[in-house]
């Protein structure tokens, strides 16, 4: 029987897909408290970091075409080991970065329903919430796929709103933060503790690479899909952060209920405007869940093969005899979160607090496979020089030189600035920094742990 050949995607399908798959709404209150001068830094992290980024993965795509992207790259490079780190950080970053989103969502169901809602009750509805994301995940994929499609409509709806409602706000009312040239210009202030969430809200669109051997002509295509998708992303977030900039004044922005607090400022007064305010919060609680259901669910399944091919512990690899999820992954994420949750709340003084604790120290995690990332494209490089290449990076050695130390250093500043927020104004508070540093150390020992048993039991099997 003649297999149908699949139809390839093209930039429009594939910049639809990184998109929802990107964009999360937990870190558009982050890139509002930055000010005005937001969008300055956004147009600066695009040439100085997207650029070079993009065009490591166009590269490394296209050279070397893998479903496992970042993973695949990087043992090519490295080896098993290097490997093994990678995917142990891909997958227990969703389990460290879950409680952020459950306490933002607990935060903003509070603001507008339940003003009086005390952390604790707050860290049990996050709980509530981490276990009914992987009972979504154990129980069926149809499920989860679904949920990822009405999330990402949900995302894209949110922001859109909040966009077209602070335009039409800023006209009929004025706005509450001054948009002046002088404003605009990017500056070392309190607000600076945020940069690195730019750098974390564009990372991601290397999830184009992974479907290589679909993409129609991927040298042209998978450069100007990222790029574009780059762009789009960032006006997205913008046009998101201009509505919470016209309605809120920076200082008095929340990080946990900002979103929540400048849809009541945008929305009120008519009957319509109060329904649209309800059905958009409930807009944005979904999404939270959303995030959460579609990336504990992929994370699951790569850990899961990964397990197969013994780069992981072999109980990650263990599936459901009746939906065929892997819930072995699954399940270690929700102990992971809960752990995370619980361990996190003796340290925070509020929720505000206790949300970005728990983001900076997941985000660390998150970043530093894209070290690797970048190391590994330079490695390639000059381990096999005459491999042909559809695309190439421009610039000779001075180019690949260039992009090498570009990537390193945002991803680099991005790490450091999650630990230490206050540096670039000349003060480090230990309260903040001291649970992350903890919490890194724990992680990589229990990561260092993993990666030695199963180099072992590769050893032993060779």
């Amino acid at each position: 029987m003649q297999e149908i050949p699949q139809k390839k995607m093209g930039v429009s399908i594939l910049t639809a897909f990184t998109i929802c798959a990107v964009i999360v709404l937990d870190t558009l209150t982050a890139s509002a408290m930055i000010g005005p001068s937001a969008f300055t830094w956004w147009i600066l992290m695009l040439i100085g970091f997207v650029l070079p980024y993009t065009m490591v993965v166009a590269e490394l795509g296209t050279t070397w075409v893998a479903e496992g992207g970042i993973y695949d790259w990087v043992k090519r490079a490295f080896g098993d080991g290097m490997a093994a780190r990678t995917s142990f950080m891909y997958w227990i970053n969703v389990g460290l970065w879950m409680p952020s989103v459950f306490i933002l969502f607990a935060g903003s169901f509070s603001a507008l329903y339940w003003p009086d809602m005390g952390i604790t009750v707050q860290i049990i509805m996050c709980l509530l919430l981490t276990w009914l994301t992987i009972w979504f995940c154990n129980t069926s994929t149809k499920i989860s796929l679904n949920i990822a499609k009405w999330g990402a409509w949900a995302k894209v709806f949110v922001i859109l709103a909040l966009g077209v409602a602070g335009v039409l706000h800023a006209f009929q009312y004025g706005v509450a933060n001054h948009f002046t040239l002088q404003s605009m210009l990017p500056k070392l202030s309190e607000g600076s503790k945020f940069l690195p969430v730019i750098i974390y809200s564009l990372l991601g669109l290397e999830l184009v690479a992974c479907m290589g051997k679909l993409i129609d002509r991927p040298a042209q295509t998978m450069t100007k899909t990222m790029q574009i998708s780059a762009i789009l992303i960032a006006a997205l977030y913008l046009f998101g952060t201009l509505g919470i900039l016209v309605a809120l004044p920076q200082d008095h922005i929340s990080l946990v209920s900002g979103i929540i607090d400048a849809l009541k400022i945008l929305f009120s007064g008519s009957l319509f405007a109060k329904v649209m305010l309800h059905l958009l919060c409930i807009c944005t609680l979904f999404s939270f869940i959303c995030n959460m259901v579609t990336w504990t669910s992929g994370a699951s399944r790569a850990a899961a093969e990964a397990a197969l091919a013994q780069d992981l512990p072999k109980w990650l690899a263990i599936k459901s005899p009746k939906y065929d999820t892997p819930v072995g992954a699954n399940n270690a994420t929700g102990v992971v979160s809960s752990v995370v949750i619980l361990s996190y709340s003796q340290f925070a003084q509020g929720n505000n607090d206790l949300f970005w604790s728990i983001f900076s120290f997941s985000s660390c995690i998150f970043l530093l496979p894209y070290l690797f990332l970048f190391a590994a494209w330079f490695s390639l490089r000059n381990k096999y020089p005459d491999q042909p290449r559809p695309y190439r990076v421009p610039g000779g050695q001075f180019g690949k030189y260039l992009v090498l130390c570009l990537g390193l250093f945002f991803i680099g500043q991005g790490i450091i600035l999650f630990i230490f927020p206050d540096l670039l104004i000349g003060s480090i508070s230990m309260q903040h920094s001291l649970p992350i540093i903890l919490g890194l150390v724990i992680t990589l020992i229990v990561q260092e742990i993993c990666v030695y048993k199963t180099l072992k039991v590769q050893r032993d099997i060779s």
